[in-house]
């Protein structure tokens, strides 16, 4: 992806434990649902390849939180579990590239189809996913425990079976 380079920005992936606080200080700071240190290492430590970081010199700006496991539909599935950029960085292109480079790999581990859930009135993140391909799959009524809906989002990277809407 060295075509799309960020001015000032280094991506890189995770490296172990020692960046979690930075991880966490991000997603606490910009997402609604409070996760647990057990949340964290969950997809960490099972997946630490789809996970990535973006800096500006020592600060952890950006970050991307994935997994990729078997549905029972038999499909290889990615999930984008969680997805933050620190609010002075935004619209600069990172939060796509994060997203990029952890589909990269999703394909690489022969990954079928992406999915993931975000808030019907996050439009920055409604926007990002739609410029990236991502189809709405349904809504999910009161998901959040903030009681905000959900649009689960999808992106087929191999062609869907007819029996794949969900």
């Amino acid at each position: 992806m060295a075509a799309e380079e960020i001015k000032g920005v280094v991506f890189t992936q995770y490296e172990g434990e020692q960046q979690l606080k930075f991880i966490q200080k991000l997603i606490e700071k910009d997402l609604s649902e409070p996760y647990s240190i057990f949340t964290y290492r969950y997809f960490l430590n099972n997946w630490p390849k789809l996970c990535f970081l973006a800096w500006s010199g020592k600060e952890c700006i950006g970050t991307i939180v994935c997994k990729l496991d078997r549905h029972k539909n038999g499909k290889n599935r990615g999930y984008i579990a969680m997805l933050a950029v620190e609010k002075s960085h935004r619209k600069r292109g990172i939060g796509s590239k994060l997203v990029k480079m952890a589909i990269k790999v999703m394909v690489e581990m022969k990954a079928d189809v992406v999915v993931l859930e975000t808030e019907i009135t996050n439009k920055g993140a409604l926007s990002l996913y739609a410029n990236l391909g991502f189809v709405r799959d349904k809504r999910l009524h009161k998901y959040y425990m903030n009681g905000v809906d959900a649009f689960r989002k999808k992106l087929w990277l191999t062609s869907p079976s007819p029996h794949d809407s969900h």
